[in-house]
């Protein structure tokens, strides 16, 4: 063997020695986030907002037996065990873990680039309750695929993730990292790929043609599989005409107000913009529209988050995502926050009031709505923190605390065809819970306020969490 074979060699064993080693560290020091390991456990005195809809309910007991709840009672009714571990819930509110549809585990890091956080997402993910997710859209499908994977054989923290394909798109979208589709019979072998690979959801983008979105949704379909889409060449009523599961973004995306738009081209961005600025939500065309989608079944999916952060008089970030930054994301995202703050005559505002509007009118009518997050744009909408913030402005569209934890959990599960596992705290379902210090009928803003997040019955401690992904996220 030549010496540089053999320094070659070396190289290599080292190099999967430090490898192996960092993931069996990275495994056992999972270890140090649980604050309850599975057992019996009962959560008593507890104000219950099950996410059901169902009005929030006062001294209760909730029983979790290994990975399942096993009983949800009145506390002055129930008995507890002498090997029964109890924790205090007075003064805490209870919530299922919630369900968020529009996760992505990549981040903006600047100059049209999405960097993976593949260590710092699931674990922020998870400390900001959500316990189970959908990635609407990847840059990297063996990633989370292996991730998915990962967590659920217990080698790591994080939600469990639904895996959607590559994004579907046609050709005009200046993202390296994006293919476009050439045609149908293209989007079909891509569909037929990514299914063969275990990818359970597909997320059709901007530049899709409708022979092309056709496709995608029947080769879905033939797997029992769903369709969502962030559309803009195809409009909300030519998708849900094809058959098309969910739209994202609820009505942001929605092209079917511009003037002579021409069929399979998207216009331009300033001309949807202004479509919605000068839109009469309470017209018939917005009325028609509405009742079209629900006549179809089309849910969708409120992305709240990402819009604020284009709206001038919107907050910035929480204090505490904003530390999960590294120093060069977080100027760039401060630096425009500061520029949206400082606009002339700002037109979002009046957009993003109106979108807010119309998806209270959409549920309203009868309609589907789930909700997500959208960690993309210039940055600040941050895994974990914003998932917490989404139910902050579902109270602010004018929706009640219930019915904002129903749309961020019990929606989503039964949009995932999994409402007997998850999305709600009820007897046999799977124990992910969500403790929060203070009332969250009182006050929106106590969901920022979870120490404990409970994922198949074993509690973790958000802050050991969170310290570990401080001045992360934009790297790792």
């Amino acid at each position: 063997m030549s010496i540089t074979n053999k320094f070659f060699k070396k190289i290599t064993l080292t190099l999967v020695t430090a490898a192996v080693g960092l993931s069996l560290s990275s495994q056992a020091s999972d270890a140090e986030f649980v604050e309850y390991p599975l057992g019996d456990i009962a959560i008593t005195n507890v104000s219950l907002i099950d996410g059901t809809g169902a009005e929030r309910k006062k001294n209760q007991t909730v029983m979790i037996k290994g990975n399942k709840i096993v009983a949800v009672t009145n506390a002055d009714n129930f008995k507890l065990s002498s090997t029964t571990q109890i924790i205090d819930g007075k003064g805490k509110t209870l919530i299922p873990g919630l369900v968020m549809m529009h996760e992505h585990m990549f981040y903006p890091t600047g100059k049209a680039h999405y960097t993976e956080m593949l260590y710092s997402f699931p674990r922020l993910y998870l400390a900001g309750g959500a316990t189970t997710i959908r990635t609407a859209g990847t840059t990297a499908p063996y990633a989370d695929l292996n991730l998915r994977d990962a967590i659920n054989a217990g080698k790591s923290i994080g939600p469990d993730i639904d895996v959607t394909a590559p994004y579907l798109n046609g050709p005009g979208l200046p993202i390296l990292k994006m293919k476009p589709l050439r045609d149908a019979d293209n989007a079909k072998s891509m569909m037929q790929y990514w299914i063969s690979e275990g990818v359970t959801s597909y997320k059709a983008y901007m530049h899709i043609r409708q022979d092309e979105l056709s496709e995608v949704i029947k080769q879905a379909h033939q797997q029992q599989h769903k369709v969502t889409a962030h559309l803009c060449s195809v409009t909300y009523r030519e998708a849900a005409e094809l058959g098309i599961d969910n739209l994202e973004h609820g009505f942001f995306a929605s092209t079917d107000f511009v003037e002579n738009k021409v069929k399979n081209e998207c216009p331009n961005g300033k001309d949807v913009h202004q479509s919605l600025v000068n839109l009469d939500i309470n017209s018939k065309k917005v009325k028609d529209l509405i009742a079209f989608l629900i006549e179809k079944d089309v849910t969708l999916t409120s992305t709240l988050t990402v819009f604020e952060t284009f709206t001038k008089g919107r907050p910035k970030a929480y204090p505490k995502a904003l530390d999960a930054l590294i120093p060069q994301v977080r100027d760039q995202y401060e630096s425009r926050w500061e520029k949206i703050a400082n606009q002339e005559n700002a037109t979002w505002p009046i957009v993003f009031k109106k979108m807010m509007q119309l998806e209270k009118m959409f549920v309203e009518a009868g309609g589907k709505l789930m909700a997500g997050t959208d960690p993309t744009g210039y940055g600040g909408v941050i895994a974990g923190f914003s998932n917490q913030r989404v139910v902050e402005l579902l109270v602010e569209v004018g929706f009640s605390i219930e019915e904002a934890i129903k749309i961020s959990s019990l929606n989503a599960a039964k949009y995932l065809n999994r409402e007997n596992e998850i999305g709600s705290i009820e007897v046999g379902k799977t124990a992910n819970l969500v403790l929060l210090d203070g009332d969250l009928a009182v006050d929106a803003a106590v969901i920022r306020k979870m120490p404990v997040v409970f994922k198949g019955g074993v509690g973790y401690n958000t802050e050991k969490i969170i310290k570990t992904t401080k001045a992360v996220v934009g790297m790792h």
